[in-house]
């Protein structure tokens, strides 16, 4: 959680020497009963102050979703499809936005039946299946604005009290990388108290595809500005782990990731034992929904009707190591 500031500044001396002439009889006296500026405090008791107030904090947020979504025939990408419905809000897309090869018809014709009625409020990320449509050039002329600037597949903005960042975790993500570099930059210049990305490829995973190690400079960059989790798919299950630091050691000041790889697309079980994995569930599609607050979050793992599992729980926003 980031610092806010408040200034108090002294009366200016003009107004003060006309006090001390009021004293003399040199000047008429100010009403006691003259109103002061909205924003301000005078003291009775010594020189007037002026306080500036603190800005309002930012409204609540709901921010939902899942990756890993739709195929023509396979799956249930309706059925996720339906909790949005009922789910106000930012929609967040997680990659493997459709299957198999990334092609136009696959975004027209199965995703655009299901998820496709939320795109108009929607943040997308691209997947390895995305990308493979010529370097995602479907995914970007069928998402346009949503999936950020065409061709680079990494872009940031804000919500609420909260950055967003979407990142390419098919490309280089290296502290030499372009995306590396835009991301630092974008860290430093950011005045959002919180802080969340997402890409496709986890870093930590407890499912058969491999995690995305490429993408662990990335992770300790964000934590050492204090970013608060990372939302991920590629493997199809839900996963949580606990706090960490970019090498998997459990860090309370840390981040949390998300893999939600449960849009639609069926679904497989766990592979290996990962450490700091708490919660692991395979057996449901659903969507999570996420109340970004001003500085705390809540999360809710919904699942598609007919299925029971859920996990919930909340976090606070941290301080970052660096600004």
């Amino acid at each position: 959680m980031r610092s806010r500031y408040f200034a108090i500044g002294l009366v200016s001396s003009a107004l003060l020497s006309s006090a001390l002439l009021a004293g003399c009889g040199g000047s008429t006296p100010v009403s006691p009963a003259s109103p002061t500026s909205p924003d301000s405090t005078v003291s009775a008791s010594g020189p007037a102050a002026l306080v500036v107030a603190e800005p309002a904090p930012a409204p609540d947020e709901v921010f939902v979703g899942a990756g890993d979504i739709a195929k023509c025939g396979v799956g249930d990408a309706e059925a996720t499809a339906r909790l949005l419905d009922r789910i106000p809000g930012t929609v967040f897309t997680l990659g493997d936005n459709v299957q198999d090869v990334g092609a136009a018809e696959e975004y027209e014709k199965c995703f655009e039946p299901t998820w496709g009625r939320h795109r108009s409020r929607m943040l997308t990320t691209l997947g390895n299946h995305d990308f493979f449509g010529g370097h995602g050039r479907p995914y970007y002329s069928y998402f346009g604005a949503s999936a950020g600037p065409s061709g680079l597949g990494y872009y940031a903005t804000t919500l609420g009290a909260w950055q967003i960042i979407s990142l390419n975790s098919e490309i280089d993500a290296s502290p030499g990388s372009a995306q590396f570099a835009w991301l630092k930059a974008e860290l430093a210049a950011s005045p959002a108290a919180c802080t969340l990305a997402m890409w496709h490829r986890p870093l930590f995973t407890s499912g058969p595809n491999d995690a995305g190690a490429h993408m662990r400079d990335i992770w300790r960059l964000l934590g050492q500005h204090g970013a608060e989790f990372v939302l991920s798919g590629h493997n199809h299950q839900y996963e949580r782990f606990a706090p960490q630091d970019a090498d998997g050691r459990p860090d309370p000041r840390g981040m949390r990731q998300f893999v939600v790889g449960t849009g639609g697309y069926p679904l497989y079980g766990r592979a290996r034992s990962v450490a700091n994995s708490e919660v692991f569930h395979s057996d449901a599609w659903g969507v999570l929904k996420l109340t970004l607050k001003s500085a705390s979050y809540a999360w809710e793992f919904i699942p598609v009707d007919g299925r029971n599992f859920r996990d919930s729980g909340t976090g606070v926003c941290t301080v970052p190591a660096v600004r």
